[in-house]
């Protein structure tokens, strides 16, 4: 009677786990599949972006380049160090020369 309820035990053990068992097997191999598919599909559209780029940038042709006319400075204005030179030149004697 022991080795009996010990095979029904199994049996039932085996009822239950079986069905469930494939169901998340069947859930996991659908988010797998999902995930696949979602990686080619971006491979794709990231290979014909770069296709795409690169036949706009063929048939553009080469950049034209603007140069730019500023004349360089050859020393920065400060406001403050002209109004305190200004100021020394009035204060001090002539002998104070500016450089």
């Amino acid at each position: 009677m022991k080795v009996l309820w010990t095979l029904l035990k199994v049996a039932v053990a085996l009822v239950l786990v079986i069905p469930v068992s494939l169901l998340l097997l069947g859930v996991f191999g659908t988010v797998l599949g999902l995930a696949i598919l979602l990686l080619r599909v971006a491979l794709i559209g990231l290979l014909a972006y770069g296709a795409f780029k690169l036949v706009a940038r063929l048939m553009r042709g080469p950049s034209r380049r603007v140069e730019s006319r500023v004349t360089p400075r050859l020393s920065p204005v400060d406001p403050y160090y002209e109004a305190a030179m200004r100021e020394l030149d009035q204060d001090l004697p002539e002998s104070h020369a500016r450089r």
